[in-house]
């Protein structure tokens, strides 16, 4: 439990952050977020809505981590599937894509399963 609720937390800060920053500020999201891999755009815009609505689930996962617990199970997928058909085909054609959060992403696809409540999901 206490490996869920770090999660949690981690998310209101990450994705709050880049929720806040990629929804109202969108040129300075393409340039640090996104490491100006990707042009300011609506999409980016986009993008800042499902990382405040992470953010936002994440902080009410802070008092029910169960009940919450599957917006863990939809950043697995998401995330697993952009680093497979995004950052690993950017990497292999020498085209630019965001790093750091390659790196961010790659860690929680490994966190993830750790934290995600698997046994509880069966009652």
């Amino acid at each position: 439990m206490l490996l869920l609720r770090l999660v949690y937390i981690a998310n209101i800060l990450v994705a709050g952050w880049i929720g806040i920053t990629s929804l109202f500020y969108p040129t300075t999201s393409a340039a640090t977020v996104f490491s100006g891999a990707y042009p300011p755009t609506e999409t980016i815009r986009l993008v800042g809505c499902l990382w405040l609505a992470i953010a936002i689930l994440s902080l009410l996962g802070c008092w029910l981590p169960i009940t919450f617990s599957p917006v863990l199970l939809l950043q697995l997928i998401y995330k697993g599937s952009w680093l497979l058909w995004v950052a690993v085909p950017a990497i292999q054609h020498n085209k630019p894509y965001p790093t750091g959060m390659a790196v961010f992403f790659a860690v929680w696809v490994v966190v993830l399963p750790f934290a995600i409540p698997w046994s509880e999901w069966k009652r």
